[in-house]
């Protein structure tokens, strides 16, 4: 599913309004993971998100699989059955041509993000460094 364009930012601001699931930031780890592996089963990729994790939180299976499940209906994952080993069948991911293109559109928007918050913790760090100015007297409001 290509990047909706932000009715706020408009279309060449690569921002995280249009991109959906950024609950945890599972959608791009998954499509990065794929690119990089090729193919993966479920239980793989669940094992590794928590290496590449974004947060510092736990990543659920059930964000996992609802995440492929959408992935796929967009077009950005392809999935089947895997029946020709012994065990019972697998299904198996891989990334298609246009989830390659989400992940550059998610690698865009995670670049602004790093560098907009590398600037508020610039600017937070300055700020609390600074001396304590002093308070501005609150403007009393006209009474009604």
């Amino acid at each position: 599913m290509p990047r909706k364009v932000c009715e706020r930012h408009g279309k060449n601001y690569p921002c995280s309004c249009g991109m959906g699931n950024l609950y945890r930031f599972v959608e791009p780890l998954v499509l990065l993971l794929l690119k990089k592996k090729g193919h993966a089963y479920g239980y793989d990729l669940c094992a590794q998100l928590q290496d590449h994790a974004l947060t510092d939180t736990a990543i659920e299976k059930a964000a996992l699989y609802r995440t492929l499940r959408q992935l796929e209906m967009n077009g950005n994952v392809i999935s089947e059955w895997e029946t020709n080993k012994s065990g019972p069948a697998r299904r198996v991911y891989k990334i298609t041509k246009q989830g390659v293109q989400h992940l550059e559109e998610w690698a865009s928007v995670l670049e602004h993000l790093s560098k907009s918050m590398a600037h508020f913790v610039r600017d937070a760090h300055k700020s609390l460094q600074a001396p304590a100015s002093r308070k501005a007297r609150p403007t009393s409001l006209p009474r009604r």
